[in-house]
């Protein structure tokens, strides 16, 4: 019997300045299947994936949707032809309710003409029972602003079912959500294929590929490597057919040479934008040579305990002290001075500008130095240029226009490798890592794990909060857990088990009884 494809394209080519981002491509993808789509960050995923959703529109190649030849000049078509797209970046309007958001560019009315009466009681109907029968679990009367990131994330899902869609493009969608919001996510992907979609879902995370997808196409640097029956391929076969190379998940490190206290934390209290106390009597110290690493599940104050370090908050009691100095109450430009580096866990919101060069955000924080600072508060673009060009080699950065090219334009991956760059560039004594690898491909997070190890082994004292607990286990050399805002327990990375972190993370009574 003859495969029918829901979607097949042919020869697609589209270049950019500087970069071919899809090099005659062809894609095939079965009818109601979980297709992956896998690649390192800038491989040319979502450049293809924003073709056929009709964002770009191809320079060369043919487009098939359930075998007919279409041409899909903008979104509108595609969602003409039940295709939908989740995006990376969520296209939501926050003070806006999930019911608003979902009718949003095509409301109903009461009567005609711009100015009648929105008409919202059937949208909020059809909303909440295709909520329910897909098991998504969203109040339609919800707004934006008052959910989570993983039930923003449902709600773009339920805008492609409100639309109808037969067709789900998935762009990285597990790559803000916490490890349980990825399992639930998981579970509606496969309803949705029970109920007859067909999946695309682009990411380079294997164990989500290995739990759900049925094949899987494998992109680098704009080429199609190979379709592949996902059950019969390994984890480091499809991280060998991305990055093109053996890849070691394992990082081997020498054992730590600790020296003296950089960073204590001392009785530390912090209340969040509302007036919550999120972080209770903390206290923590990291060495230097050492990576000192943060397990908790999101929300136990992890997030407030380094805008407090970092001086993105106000700290209610306590001190933070950087190699002997008190810092508590030090403007951020002064702790950068005194050795303080921090690699953010928002790289959209905190790490870069998107609107500025790679340049101009290798220099954001030592630009009124000598070096790149000129008379009358004129920069020097040519030593920035020098010293972005130096880092986009050493840190294998993949941009189409060197140092010109705009932050924003970046995959998430090339952002945050000009994020470590900078950072370590800078020689902090105290590096403050959150979450470093969230989004990344296989090939990234193994070149900047190493990099967080060589600075250890510099005698930086590290400090690196993951909510993967497989990278704080590999990665540390002590382990702080933390549970309702407090450092419940210190442990050394060698001498504790996953399982008794993830007890101790979870608050349980069992994890207590075990220690006496």
């Amino acid at each position: 019997m003859q495969d029918k494809y829901a979607i097949q394209m042919i020869g697609i080519t589209k270049a950019f300045p500087g970069i071919i981002a899809n090099d005659n491509i062809m894609l095939n993808v079965k009818e109601n299947e979980i297709h992956a789509l896998l690649g390192e960050n800038g491989a040319g995923k979502s450049t293809l994936m924003s073709i056929l959703f009709g964002a770009y529109s191809p320079d060369a190649g043919e487009i098939r949707i359930h075998g007919n030849a279409v041409r899909i000049k903008d979104p509108n078509v595609a969602t003409s032809l039940g295709i939908g797209m989740v995006h990376q970046h969520f296209k939501l309007v926050h003070n806006y309710t999930v019911t608003q958001n979902i009718v949003l560019g095509r409301e109903p009315r009461r009567g005609k003409g711009l100015f009648a009466p929105l008409k919202l009681d059937d949208a909020r109907q059809k909303a909440k029972d295709l909520s329910d029968r897909y098991g998504l679990f969203i109040d339609p009367d919800a707004k934006i602003e008052d959910i989570t990131v993983g039930q923003q994330q449902r709600v773009e899902i339920l805008k492609t079912l409100y639309s109808d869609s037969d067709i789900i493009i998935l762009d990285e969608p597990t790559a803000v959500l916490t490890p349980q919001e990825i399992d639930e996510l998981m579970q509606i992907i496969r309803r949705l294929k029970q109920e007859g979609k067909t999946i695309i879902l682009i990411t380079h995370k294997l164990k989500e590929i290995k739990a759900v997808a049925d094949r899987c196409s494998v992109l680098r640097r704009g080429k199609l490597i190979d379709t592949v029956d996902v059950a019969g391929v390994s984890e480091n076969q499809l991280a060998s057919l991305m990055v093109g190379r053996p890849v070691s998940f394992e990082i081997e490190k020498a054992d730590k040479k600790s020296g003296a206290v950089m960073l204590s934390i001392k009785g530390l209290n912090v209340k969040d934008s509302t007036g919550v106390l999120r972080v209770k009597d903390l206290d923590l110290e990291v060495r230097s040579g050492e990576i000192m690493g943060v397990a908790g599940v999101d929300g136990n104050g992890q997030s407030n305990m380094l805008d407090a370090i970092c001086g993105l908050c106000k700290v209610q009691s306590g001190t933070i002290e950087l190699d002997g100095c008190d810092i508590t109450s030090m403007p951020i430009k002064e702790r950068i001075q005194k050795g303080l580096g921090f690699i953010p866990e928002d790289r959209q919101r905190y790490g870069l500008v998107n609107e500025f060069t790679i340049a101009e955000n290798v220099i954001l924080k030592d630009y009124d130095k000598s070096r790149y600072s000129k008379p009358l508060g004129v920069l020097n673009m040519d030593a920035a240029k020098a010293q972005a060009d130096e880092l986009i080699k050493q840190f294998d950065v993949r941009s189409a226009q060197g140092s010109a090219t705009k932050a924003g334009s970046l995959s998430g991956g090339n952002q945050q490798k000009v994020i470590v760059a900078r950072e370590i560039s800078l020689s902090p004594k105290v590096l403050v890592v959150a979450q470093p690898t969230r989004g990344l491909d296989v090939g990234a997070i193994e070149y900047i794990r190493h990099r967080i190890v060589a600075e250890r082994d510099k005698g930086r004292a590290v400090l690196l909060v993951s909510f993967e607990l497989d990278e704080i286990m590999n990665l540390c050399d002590r382990i702080a857990t933390i549970s309702k805002g407090s450092i419940v327990s210190v442990d050394d990375a060698k001498s504790v088990t996953a399982h008794e972190i993830g007890l101790r993370m979870a608050g349980s009574k069992e994890a207590s009884d075990e220690e006496k």
